[in-house]
């Protein structure tokens, strides 16, 4: 036997005959003519099955069917308002829940900034930061873990079925040396210029190597130390043991008195960063609030 087929109206007009047992003031109460009042309450007596009110010249009453019926409908009108309730909230900004998968350099450059706006301004947001490798932010959106993920423009093309991946904006990378550096007298840096000097490089399935790797190709870098994280290569150029080469976002972390920076020019070196969405799935309003702050900053870092 298939469930009752009621709505909502038809509760609330339930609730305000019960309430005031008068057919006129209860028509009154949920803004309906008496008759059109009366046609609700017979439909949903239809729909059950069963009379839910004996009338009378003085009053309205509940049928013991009507009483067995009164408090399953006070929950579902109070479960309906809460959801409703929630919905607004989400749709307000005052509840929900971001999700972010984004690269490290991503992460720690540009979104610290942005969060903190976020949080400013809509304080009932619960936020979610992965930050992970390109494939691991790409498998996390696949699984529907994460709302949308930052990644650069080395996943490869299977990583993306199922999913939306959209060009946010193009960086150029840049050369990091000891100050004293000859590297820094150069009229024209090249790719070919750096290469030649002791180098400090990420490991290889960090993305900042991959397209370092494939710019370069197929000349190889003079590496001297191959490491993980990127607060080692800050270290080790500060120590002077080599240069290195890193993307934008990432020069706040290389403020130090005794390390240069300068932009490295180069055609066939360039930061794509994208945004990768699931196909079949709708951001949430608080999301797409959220995707919007990451763009508006990407676009004063251009």
């Amino acid at each position: 036997m298939s469930a009752p087929d009621f709505s909502v109206r038809e509760l609330r007009a339930f609730v305000a005959l019960v309430d005031l047992e008068n057919f006129t003031r209860a028509a009154q109460a949920i803004h309906l003519s008496q008759p059109a009042y009366s046609a609700l309450i017979r439909r949903l007596e239809e729909t059950v099955g069963v009379r839910l009110f004996d009338r009378n010249t003085r009053r309205v009453s509940l049928t013991p069917e009507g009483r067995l019926f009164e408090p399953s409908v006070r929950q579902l009108l109070r479960d309906a308002d809460r959801a409703l309730a929630d919905l607004g909230d989400q749709i307000e900004l005052r509840k929900g829940r971001v999700h972010v998968a984004a690269l490290p350099t991503i992460s720690a450059g540009l979104l610290p900034a942005v969060f903190k706006e976020f949080r400013r301004s809509f304080p009932g947001i619960d936020l979610v930061l992965s930050d992970r490798l390109s494939e691991a932010c790409i498998a996390l959106v696949k699984e529907g873990r994460a709302d949308f993920a930052l990644v650069s423009n080395n996943a490869r093309p299977g990583d993306l079925d199922e999913l939306d991946a959209r060009l946010l904006c193009r960086h150029h990378y840049h050369l990091v040396c000891p100050t004293h550096h000859p590297l820094l007298s150069e009229k024209r840096l090249t790719l070919r210029k750096i290469a030649q000097h002791p180098f400090i490089q990420m490991t290889r399935n960090n993305s900042v190597r991959q397209a370092l790797e494939a710019a370069i190709h197929p000349r190889i870098m003079n590496t001297v130390l191959e490491v993980e994280h990127l607060g080692t290569v800050i270290s080790m150029v500060n120590a002077g043991l080599g240069i290195s080469v890193v993307p934008t976002f990432t020069l706040h972390q290389f403020q130090w008195p005794t390390i240069a920076t300068r932009p490295l020019i180069t055609p066939n070196l360039l930061r794509h960063i994208y945004v990768v969405r699931h196909r079949e799935r709708s951001l949430s309003v608080a999301s797409s609030a959220m995707l919007e702050l990451i763009v508006r900053d990407l676009g004063r870092l251009q």
